[in-house]
């Protein structure tokens, strides 16, 4: 593992596991919702997660900028920066759902150079730098050998496609094939893709906080991470994560062309 690579890998991590530490004094204490403009709840837990993992990034590596979606920009123009993501699944949360993370990657443009998910109620933490390999929990992850669909688990955020009706048949066909199909969704079901316990996970809508640490997870673990349209990306505002054996096949039934974008 380089000297570069192993820092930003393990400064990921760091970050993910002690924001995720700050959203746990929330978890389970009944705390007030509220609704942002697009719909999506928010609380105290998202905010002051995001808070100090932006402080702990701006106290070891200044000059990067810095996404998350709680807060503005910080130098959007800076070469690199790091994207947050303090409570990826806040739904599960207010309800004390364990099935959330909190998500921290670090990318130059669209090219991620380590993602971290933790996900602090269940004791896991998945890790992973382009070329280093996925960990989970200190050791390798890898996806699962599953090469049929009958034999597959595949999972989805939200299977009602409410912004994009015209993909429900799409899924609908997939799932009506696979031998389990669950909505253990946001984060929790990459995590299950990457460590060979699902073989395929499904969004519909993500925003670069949602999916930015999941790609080199994914991808080191072994599997494959694409946009609706088969775009190598974490950026594309949608996802198909996979393990390899049914990257195809998962992939013939919800590819879509440029005119479904």
């Amino acid at each position: 593992m380089s000297e570069h690579s192993q820092s930003l890998l393990q400064a990921a991590t760091e970050v993910a596991e002690y924001a995720a530490r700050v959203a746990m004094r929330w978890y389970g204490a009944g705390v007030a919702v509220e609704t942002t403009g697009d719909g999506s709840p928010v609380t105290i837990a998202d905010r002051e997660a995001e808070r100090e993992a932006r402080a702990w990034i701006e106290a070891r590596f200044p000059q990067d900028g810095l996404l998350g979606e709680e807060f503005d920009d910080v130098r959007p123009h800076a070469t690199r920066r790091w994207i947050f993501d303090p409570i990826d699944g806040t739904k599960a949360f207010v309800r004390g759902v364990p099935l959330w993370g909190t998500l921290v990657a670090c990318c130059e443009g669209e090219t991620v150079l380590a993602g971290a998910a933790c996900y602090p109620a269940v004791g896991e933490t998945v890790s992973a730098a382009p070329g280093e390999g996925c960990w989970w929990n200190g050791a390798r992850a890898s996806v699962s050998t599953t090469g049929t669909l009958r034999s597959a688990t595949a999972l989805i955020t939200d299977s009602r496609f409410l912004e994009r009706p015209h993909r429900r048949d799409a899924w609908h066909a997939l799932a009506a094939e696979v031998a389990v199909c669950r909505t253990w969704g946001d984060c929790y079901g990459y995590l299950l893709v990457a460590t060979g316990r699902a073989e395929i996970m499904v969004d519909d809508i993500m925003n670069p906080w949602d999916s930015a640490a999941l790609h080199p997870i994914i991808t080191e673990a072994g599997g494959r991470f694409s946009d609706w349209r088969g775009r190598d990306t974490a950026f594309g505002g949608d996802v198909i994560a996979t393990n390899a054996a049914l990257a195809n096949a998962a992939r013939r039934y919800l590819l879509e062309t440029p005119d479904h974008s």
